[in-house]
């Protein structure tokens, strides 16, 4: 990795949720920080807090990551700066809840332009110049709903599928570059999801939630550690691996089952 007092991380929705998260605990390290999302106090705030209590530069970048155009505009402005991105923490998204028919098209459209189309063109741009270089990190921010079919968040869970397997084969091909792609497959967390999702939080999933800050540091860890991947959480790794030994059908129709208000 490149000296982390030349170099910069980069937070993608580091305005609320897991995305403060990262940012807290990369600053903790002495990392320099780019934080992107579309609320420009709740950066600012986040910006001046971790300038004072750890010292490193924060640079805020206000932008909507799920325009076409974003991932281009983002790339230019910290390369235009000078700021080397050594760790991407591919981290928006949101999910849209439901059945899928009584979904907004329009919101499901955007919610895969950002969960799957962002990620794609910042892997590419920023990966690229990382491998140029001989090192970098790439974490992408998966779900646990990527390793099965889950109704009434059918497109979100086929999204995080993308990105699950879309984040390990990266990873095998850059093996031996010095840069890695780390996917980070969370249950439920206690972030803004839910609310944002338009879903109420079932008995299962308050059962099994875990706090943001527990899932950041795992996820961290297995990213600098140059894992291909990583769901945090017993429970969590229960449900990820033992799907895989019963029907898919059935493995559908418990996902429906947990789900359902």
């Amino acid at each position: 990795m490149t000296d982390s007092n030349k170099s910069w991380a980069l937070v993608t929705g580091a305005s609320s949720g897991l995305g403060v998260d990262f940012a807290r605990q990369l600053a903790e390290q002495g990392r320099n920080l780019i934080l992107v999302a579309r609320r420009e106090q709740a950066l600012q705030d986040l910006a001046a807090e971790l300038r004072e209590l750890y010292s490193v530069q924060v640079e805020v970048v206000v932008l909507d990551l799920g325009t076409r155009e974003a991932a281009n505009q983002l790339f230019t402005k910290t390369e235009t700066a000078g700021w080397v991105v050594d760790v991407l923490i591919n981290n928006a998204g949101f999910g849209c809840y439901g059945d899928f028919l009584e979904q907004e098209l329009d919101r499901v459209q955007a919610m895969l332009d950002l969960d799957i189309s962002t990620v794609v063109r910042l892997t590419h741009l920023y990966g690229g110049a990382m491998k140029s270089r001989g090192s970098g990190r790439i974490l992408q921010v998966a779900s646990v709903a990527a390793y099965q079919a889950t109704p009434s968040y059918s497109a979100y869970a086929a999204a995080k599928a993308f990105v699950l397997y879309f984040g390990e084969g990266i990873h095998h091909e850059w093996k031996g570059s010095g840069v890695s792609c780390t996917t980070l497959s969370p249950g439920i967390t206690a972030t803004e999801f839910l609310k944002v999702s338009g879903q109420s939080a079932t008995f299962y999933q308050r059962s099994v939630m875990m706090q943001s800050p527990e899932v950041v540091k795992i996820g961290l860890r297995a990213m600098f550690k140059g894992k291909p991947s990583i769901v945090p959480g017993i429970l969590n790794k229960i449900t990820a691996w033992s799907i895989r030994t019963i029907p898919r059908t059935w493995a559908t129709a418990i996902g429906q089952m947990l789900m359902k208000n």
